[in-house]
């Protein structure tokens, strides 16, 4: 039995159409910010967010005055949900050794784990504020030992958002800008006369932002691709339809083109959680968002074995995989292309979004083929170092250095191995020559 497509959204010429038109107007963004810099940002601002004041930076007195708002229940939830994302990526962190080791008597290799110098973490505030993902950037950047956290996100109803400042400033954040979208990104990795331009911009968001993101990488590092989030269900008919049709709107709900899909081996659980969906955005007071994303980017597939499922959800790699089988652990087990995994139906991507400890920052667009989400390590890079102790190594080395240079032509790296086989191996080697076999030398 082939796999049957028993419910689709957009085709994908439609898709691509729309990523189009994103990249054009991203382009020209900014092209904009780089040549105007906070005039540009300021523009961008009043016209997106109707907000443009004298400083897009808090001040401390701003900050602290922010905070004052949040309330005491509100900042306990705060606390509690850093907590675990703080277990987990100090955890993280300890499994990133430094490591040397002896290769050969008097050769010393190693490598150490370096916290990049600045990071930019956007927060996404438009259509819902995501305090959570303060926690997911700027904890998480803090853990690794960023120096210079900047951390930046929309005004909500035309005021910088109490809880999301609240989150990025208990997070760690040396820097917070209340400003949004593509010119918050753009400004953070370009630089304006305000703004000191960083290293590495982290963050999910809308199209706009990924798009921006993509454009700008090379001139800035980033943690990977995060576009509008995709959630995928593998369900078999241990769950039942109310269950999966909650799963699948609650992250519809993120936007007009979330894409939400469901992969399953049983029609009677399929046909059902078709209804349910149904039922669901009757009552859901986000539907009008879930149902475009729903009907344009919501797809439902009937597979024969759990084999076809694996294969197509790996095929897909979706943001959220959630996984609720009579076989979780073989899922985990022999899953390879994904963001992140959910296990069961005790666990939900929710969850993972606010508070288990995981982080949200995952890749989108099939992405999950070649990278995994943000966490510690994005912060941090591996740079290795070398050092030769003795004019023995320094000799041995060298030859066989002088040697493999010269196979490739290299005449000047040749020399480079060769005056040290000369000084530290007391060897006469003429010069743009190889260097002698050690037996010849003998």
């Amino acid at each position: 039995m082939t796999i049957q497509h028993l419910k689709s959204g957009k085709p994908e010429a439609e898709r691509a159409e729309d990523d189009a038109k994103v990249r054009g107007i991203v382009e020209a963004t900014l092209s904009d910010i780089e040549k105007r810099g906070d005039a540009a940002v300021r523009e961008l601002s009043a016209k997106f967010d109707n907000y443009a004041p004298q400083s897009f930076r808090l001040s401390s007195s701003e900050i602290e005055a922010a905070i004052q708002k949040v309330s005491a229940r509100d900042m306990e939830d705060i606390r509690f949900a850093q907590t675990q994302i703080r277990t987990f990526a100090e955890a993280q962190r300890a499994s990133m050794t430094d490591i040397e080791v002896e290769t050969l008597p008097g050769v010393i290799l190693g490598h150490r784990n370096v916290p990049v110098q600045s990071v930019g973490c956007y927060v996404p505030g438009g259509k819902f504020p995501m305090v959570a993902s303060a926690h997911m950037s700027v904890l998480t950047a803090a853990v690794a030992g960023v120096s210079r956290i900047v951390a930046s996100a929309p005004p909500v109803q035309g005021a910088p958002h109490p809880a999301i400042v609240a989150a990025m400033h208990m997070g760690g954040a040396h820097e917070i800008y209340v400003l949004g979208g593509m010119q918050a990104v753009g400004a953070m990795a370009l630089g304006t006369e305000t703004i000191e331009p960083v290293h590495m911009l982290v963050g999910p968001g809308n199209a706009f932002v990924a798009e921006a993101k993509r454009q700008l990488f090379g001139r800035v590092g980033i943690d990977l691709f995060a576009g509008p989030t995709e959630t995928m269900l593998i369900a078999d008919d241990t769950v039942d339809a109310e269950l999966c049709a909650t799963d699948l709107l609650g992250q519809a709900e993120h936007g007009y083109n979330s894409p939400a899909c469901l992969i399953t081996n049983s029609r009677k659980l399929a046909e059902a959680t078709l209804a349910e969906i149904d039922r669901l955005l009757q009552i859901l007071p986000t539907r009008e968002t879930a149902s475009a994303s729903w009907r344009d980017y919501g797809d439902v597939y009937l597979c024969d074995t759990y084999d076809e499922m694996l294969a197509l959800a790996n095929d897909l790699a979706y943001e959220h995989v959630q996984v609720m089988t009579d076989r979780d652990e073989w899922f985990l087990d022999h899953m390879q292309s994904y963001g992140a995994l959910f296990l069961g139906p005790r666990t939900n991507v929710a969850n993972g979004d606010k508070v288990i400890g995981t982080n949200h920052t995952l890749p989108t667009k099939r992405a999950g083929r070649y990278t995994g989400g943000l966490w510690v390590g994005k912060f941090l890079k591996t740079h290795s170092y070398q050092k030769i102790l003795t004019d023995e190594a320094a000799a041995l080395v060298g030859a066989y250095g002088s040697r493999l240079c010269l196979l490739e032509g290299f005449v000047g790296h040749a020399e480079q191995c060769n005056i040290r086989v000369r000084r530290y191996g007391g060897i006469n080697v003429p010069y743009g020559g190889a260097a002698p076999y050690r037996e010849a030398a003998e």
